[in-house]
């Protein structure tokens, strides 16, 4: 067996979020559309509160969403008759492909709080039939690991899988550790990866890069690689932490609005497209 790639922090930042006026409370944005080619096949990611009425029925196309509820409630509506309620701890994961319309809204008066990954689709994909899954916190396997637990919600890790199926290669898992406690984390070499800091202190990668509650860091990976990487996290807190990864995608990406294309003519097409109700009734 060759060696076994060992990862650390590339890039790091602590989110900066602002106030909103309601019923969108506070806004942070992790991952920033403008660095997509770095963070490839990821485009952004944005940390929302809101109350009811801030994400009322809207359309996407061309990729894909990672939803995780961090605090609250949150609906689920779409025009094809699907309805669901997640809580802390749940994921729903969104195939937008050639045409979605749906609403994620606050439940009576709570405030949500989630995590909204947008993960790009190849060109083929992109015109692919629209579909849903919600994975629900308690149907994650759950791993005890030194000083803390891993659940896996998408992909492999320390001999468990995760029960999300998205349509690209890509890896969630959330990781809680005790203070002073260390795990290794494997991951596919081949996949760009980050991580979010939720909550705690920690260290991250071989050559140790502090990360604090509320900061992301993208890590090294190999890429081309198909064996798997490590990478060693400890916590000088109790912590919690998100890490995904991808497999790049290496196309060109337009991101305009509610829409993710490869050019900027589909994106025009995609808005006509909505206007003349090719994406099918509100989401209501």
């Amino acid at each position: 067996m060759g060696r076994v790639f060992q990862r650390n922090v590339k890039n790091h930042w602590t989110v900066q979020y602002e106030e909103r006026s309601l019923p969108h409370v506070q806004a942070g944005m992790v991952l920033n559309p403008q660095d997509w080619r770095e963070l490839d096949p990821f485009i952004l990611m944005a940390e929302d509160w809101f109350k009811r009425g801030a994400f009322s029925d809207h359309p996407h196309r061309g990729f894909q969403t990672i939803t995780y509820v961090i605090d609250g409630r949150l609906e689920h509506i779409d025009n094809h008759g699907g309805h669901s309620i997640l809580e802390a701890g749940d994921i729903q994961y969104m195939n937008a492909g050639s045409g979605a319309r749906h609403a994620e809204e606050a439940v009576e008066d709570d405030i949500a709080h989630t995590l909204q990954l947008w993960l790009n689709l190849p060109k083929e994909l992109k015109g692919t039939k629209t579909s849903y899954q919600n994975v629900y916190s308690e149907s994650a396997p759950t791993v005890d690991i030194n000083g803390g637990t891993l659940k896996v919600y998408s992909g492999e890790s320390a001999g468990v899988k995760g029960p999300l199926e998205p349509l690209v290669p890509f890896t969630l898992s959330e990781i809680r550790l005790s203070e002073g406690a260390e795990f290794t984390y494997e991951l596919p070499e081949g996949h760009n990866a980050f991580l979010y800091v939720l909550s705690g202190d920690i260290e991250a990668g071989a050559n140790p890069t502090n990360l604090k509650k509320s900061s992301a860091a993208t890590v090294t990976f190999n890429d081309g690689g198909d064996g798997s990487s490590k990478l060693l996290l400890k916590a000088n807190k109790r912590s919690r932490v998100l890490v995904y990864s991808g497999m790049p995608i290496k196309e060109e990406v337009v991101a305009y609005g509610p829409f993710v294309m490869n050019s900027m003519e589909e994106i025009r097409q995609a808005y006509r497209d909505y206007q003349e109700g090719k994406f099918g009734a509100e989401a209501k």
